[in-house]
């Protein structure tokens, strides 16, 4: 290790070789390979896709376990290494922006110009649209509130109160699993499924998706919630923090996206 460091011309972080990707990979092709199944309701198919989604979770927290040790007790995380996670995590969520981008087309598609096979009309035909001022307006405002604690534990983070900054991380992990058991409860009480036509579908698609990355989320938040009770992260350095905020105010403004548009714009308003 010694003479890497006194031969090594570059300030970057040259990774070791590592199987994670390649699992990773594999798991996550298990994963859909299964949800795909598990929707066209083969047997197996809820089988595949839990077994899945134990691999990848497996995998992902061998990966991150490397990459916290490389960043905490090697200091393999120089400043032009932090620079390069901080653009990767920014190019990732536009990556992310234009998979809603797409999801949020096909809603626009079908609404605006409504078939007759739907009867020409949005929401369609036998289709009871859920009433955005009940669950919805209480989830807009639970992550909402999520964001505005996650903020707080940043700053509490900037100005060293490592006290006010767990407080206030606890806090927004709490609000965004009551938001997840929200969506659950929605989801088990809609008066329509995946299966009815295509509102259905592009409902439970899109509210699902951002569901998925609300999970992702939590868990990005819970493991930065570890690190901060363990003094990993400092008021200079803490770039996993960050990125899971950045991530988290993106999973924010997208759900203000979802309930305008798919819960609110698309309600049928008595006359």
């Amino acid at each position: 290790m010694m003479r890497l460091v006194q031969t090594q011309k570059h300030p970057f972080h040259v990774v070791d070789s590592s199987p994670w990707p390649l699992f990773t990979a594999l798991s996550i092709f298990l994963t859909f390979s299964g949800l795909t199944l598990y929707m066209h309701f083969y047997s197996k198919g809820g089988f595949i896709l839990a077994l899945g989604l134990f691999f990848l979770v497996i995998c992902s927290s061998f990966w991150w376990r490397d990459v916290v040790r490389e960043a905490t007790f090697e200091g393999q995380h120089t400043s032009f290494v932090r620079d390069g996670l901080k653009m990767g995590m920014v190019l990732f969520i536009i990556s992310e922006a234009m998979l809603f981008f797409a999801f949020f087309w096909g809603f626009f598609h079908a609404s605006l110009n409504p078939v007759p096979e739907i009867g020409c009309v949005w929401p369609p035909k036998g289709i009871e649209a859920l009433n955005p001022f009940h669950v919805p307006f209480l989830n807009t405002l639970v992550l909402v509130h999520s964001g505005a604690m996650v903020t707080w534990a940043h700053y509490s983070v900037l100005a060293g109160n490592r006290r006010d900054a767990i407080s206030a991380l606890i806090f927004t992990i709490l609000l965004a699993i009551f938001f997840t058991g929200l969506q659950a409860y929605e989801y088990v009480n809609a008066p329509f499924g995946l299966s009815d036509n295509v509102y259905g579908s592009v409902f439970f698609m899109t509210t699902g998706l951002h569901g998925f990355h609300v999970i992702v989320g939590t868990l990005f938040l819970a493991v930065c919630l570890i690190r901060l009770i363990t003094h990993h992260l400092t008021k200079k350095v803490h770039v996993g923090f960050e990125a899971a905020i950045w991530y988290w105010h993106f999973v924010d403004v997208v759900w203000i996206f979802v309930f305008i548009f798919i819960y609110w714009w698309a309600f049928p308003v008595e006359v």
